[in-house]
């Protein structure tokens, strides 16, 4: 519970103060080991350290503005497009061939399942948006865990929506990092260690936020 009330959204980082590569490394561990639907990992995680391709995202985003460059690492998440979250995409067969490890018998009666649950379960065939949104979501898993990883171990941390995804994935893609459509941003977040203490948490209450049926 102390992780918990530690983090919070940091608006201003300390410049001077750098996370070790350990606790960073243990970090991104976190996020890499995230639970995903049918655990198909459909995310990267980019460290951006370079201070060019740090100004600019810093210009082309409002909400990491005055992050940048004070904050000790700086993560743009990822999440794969529907060239590779689609049930018959080159990516899943992959994944679970050579990364999930399954038993050729079991893989197209699987990949059949996906199918369904894309097509009929959750609607994410039509157009190119859905799957993309669905990948987007589980990305917070991983940057949900991530935070508070990071507030485990005495560093702060702010999640980042303040940009317009055209124009980032613009300046990612000039940057080859988006692959040829294969990935679109998602979302950011900024770490390193705060130079002022919050004002106190303020949430809605228990018994408001949890109902028991």
């Amino acid at each position: 519970m102390d992780a918990f009330h530690f983090r919070h959204a940091t608006k201003e980082f300390d410049p001077d103060k750098q996370i070790p590569d350990e606790d960073f490394r243990f970090i991104l561990e976190t996020g890499r080991l995230s639970p995903s639907s049918f655990g198909f990992e459909p995310w990267r995680f980019v460290v951006v350290q370079n201070p060019e391709l740090r100004e600019k995202i810093k210009q082309a985003s409002w909400g990491a503005f005055s992050k940048l460059p004070a904050a000790s690492h700086f993560v743009i998440f990822l999440a794969r497009t529907k060239v590779d979250t689609i049930y018959n995409s080159d990516y899943l067969q992959d994944h679970l061939k050579n990364v999930s490890q399954f038993p050729e018998e079991i893989l197209e009666k699987f990949l059949s399942r996906v199918e369904e649950f894309q097509r009929d379960d959750f609607k994410l065939l039509d157009g190119d948006r859905p799957l993309y949104d669905w990948a987007s979501k589980q990305t917070y898993v991983a940057l949900a865990n991530m935070m508070t990883a990071a507030a485990q171990i005495g560093i702060d941390s702010c999640p980042i929506e303040g940009f317009n995804i055209e124009k980032m994935n613009q300046l990612l893609d000039e940057e080859g990092l988006l692959e040829d459509g294969h990935f679109g941003i998602s979302v950011m977040a900024a770490f390193g260690y705060r130079t002022q203490d919050p004002r106190p948490k303020t949430r809605r209450s228990f018994d408001d936020v949890v109902k028991w049926v």
